[in-house]
């Protein structure tokens, strides 16, 4: 992935990343061309790898030793160029969009073990099921429904070789155009625009708190 120096997460904000990072895109590539399989992933930071599972009958999981890329997309907005003060003082200026994205990679190894899987899916429920009332719990289900359920998926494991992490967020623009996007995006009715609007505000704050 192409990185600008000024767009690359430092190396502690990338391993936060990835220990937050959730549902993903994992491409592999083969002999046949390329598979593509959107998925939840759960860094497991003891053996430095992703872990997940996908269908039986997805061939994804048969392409073991093959190197594979996984693909987290954090927000992301289009970014109007009217948002921009240098609009009015130039004319120069330009749409682009801000995002992060999170690429990780390694080889693909799967797993095929009832007990692994079972404790793959407790975890991964246990992660997503936390801070609500009444949380599932796999116990939750009928026991012979729920081994019935493990036969129908195989586990995958990314075994990281790499992590890329890049955080686009108007980090090459002048303090007003940073602040016309803030407000730009603000004015929005969409979530995921106000969601990069505190990105770039959270970033202006931390350079002018001597912490960027």
């Amino acid at each position: 992935m192409y990185i600008p120096p000024r767009f690359a997460l430092s190396e502690a904000d990338a391993r936060a990343a990835l220990a937050r990072a959730g549902f993903a895109h994992l491409v592999t590539h083969t002999g046949d061309g390329m598979l593509v399989t959107p998925l939840p992933l759960l860094y497991d930071r003891g053996r430095h790898s992703l872990i997940g599972h996908v269908a039986r009958a997805n061939p994804h999981w048969q392409a073991v030793g093959a190197d594979s890329v996984a693909i987290f997309s954090g927000p992301q907005a289009y970014v109007s160029p009217s948002f921009y003060a240098t609009k009015q003082e130039t004319g120069k200026v330009v749409p682009t969009w801000n995002y992060e994205l999170l690429t990780v990679h390694g080889r693909l190894v799967a797993h095929d073990d009832p007990a692994w899987l079972r404790d793959l899916v407790t975890r991964l429920t246990d992660r997503h099921e936390q801070g609500r009332a009444e949380p599932w719990q796999v116990t939750d289900a009928p026991e012979t429904y729920f081994r019935s359920q493990l036969r129908g998926i195989v586990g995958v494991e990314l075994t990281i070789t790499s992590v890329e992490a890049k955080r686009k967020m108007s980090q090459n623009q002048p303090e007003r155009n940073r602040a016309g996007v803030v407000a730009g995006l603000k004015s929005s009715a969409s979530s995921a625009d106000h969601e990069v609007a505190e990105r770039v505000s959270d970033l202006g704050s931390t350079k002018a708190n001597g912490l960027g």
